[in-house]
């Protein structure tokens, strides 16, 4: 039986020709050869449940300003965990509205998200 892809809601948003990719119990989105968003929902580590964004450390600021949902990993000593990715997390009450906002910006082409690949996902 075939896995439920977690927020689905978003694919009504994204350009029709993404492709979605399973690995390590996520859903990979990629645009050619960007990898776009990983889609999470496990009953393990909820905290790192929802939306995560690849983008680039650059990004983070401007990125926080348009879609103020979006914020780093926190680790379980209160630590923000550097990385290229950004997360909004599904317990928020604007988590719809932000994972939309992200899509539009990914329909629209934005330069800031999208981690480029050495090829496309099969």
């Amino acid at each position: 039986m075939p896995k439920v892809i977690p927020f689905d809601f978003v694919f009504d948003y994204l350009p029709h020709n993404v492709v979605t990719k399973s690995m390590f119990g996520m859903q990979y989105i990629y645009l050619g050869t960007k990898l776009m968003l990983m889609l999470r929902k496990s009953v393990k580590e909820v905290e790192m449940n929802g939306v995560w964004v690849a983008t680039a450390k650059e990004h983070h600021q401007s990125l926080e300003k348009d879609i103020p949902a979006m914020v780093g990993y926190v680790l379980d000593n209160g630590e923000i965990y550097e990385s290229n990715w950004r997360l909004i997390k599904d317990d928020r009450d604007d988590f719809e509205e932000a994972a939309i906002k992200v899509c539009e910006l990914i329909a629209r082409s934005d330069p800031r998200i999208g981690k480029l690949t050495k090829k496309a996902p099969l």
